[in-house]
């Protein structure tokens, strides 16, 4: 069986901490695999906000995002009352879109959690089609802090 295998970068431009919260937990009292990827979309949503845009459906009028593909590989075991700290960087730049990395790490051990990738494609939401990557996102996606 083929396993994914995600490159983290070098640097990351975000960093976020969340906590984990009991709606997070699955029947094995660890962080359920569907939970990874509700935590990645509020980093998400964090690192936007830190970039002054509002919302993922309007990054520039009626430009937003929409969300073409999503990989995880989990690293270990998270548990209620855990912090993560989650980095995320910007990689492959495209017309049309750009991939979002994360690196879930628990605080107080070290270990990685989880490393994730969403694919993000913009999206006219008035138009309902695709759309260029807006200058005023580009610029910011690629600003080192």
């Amino acid at each position: 069986m083929s396993r994914i295998h995600l490159v983290l970068p070098d640097t990351f431009n975000f960093t976020c901490e969340l906590p984990v919260r009991v709606s997070d937990l699955n029947y094995g009292g660890h962080v359920g695999n569907d939970a990874i990827l509700t935590i990645m979309q509020e980093a998400r949503v964090l690192y936007y906000r830190h970039l002054g845009f509002k919302s993922e459906i309007s990054l520039d009028g009626t430009i937003g995002q929409i969300i073409a593909d999503a990989a995880v590989v989990y690293k270990s075991e998270s548990f209620l009352g855990d912090v993560l700290l989650i980095k995320i960087a910007a990689t492959d730049f495209n017309k049309y879109g750009f991939d979002l990395v994360y690196c879930l790490r628990n605080k107080d051990t070290g270990k990685d959690v989880a490393h994730g990738k969403t694919g993000i494609v913009c999206f006219d939401y008035e138009k309902r089609k695709l759309a260029s990557v807006p200058d005023r996102l580009l610029e910011a996606l690629k600003k080192k802090d």
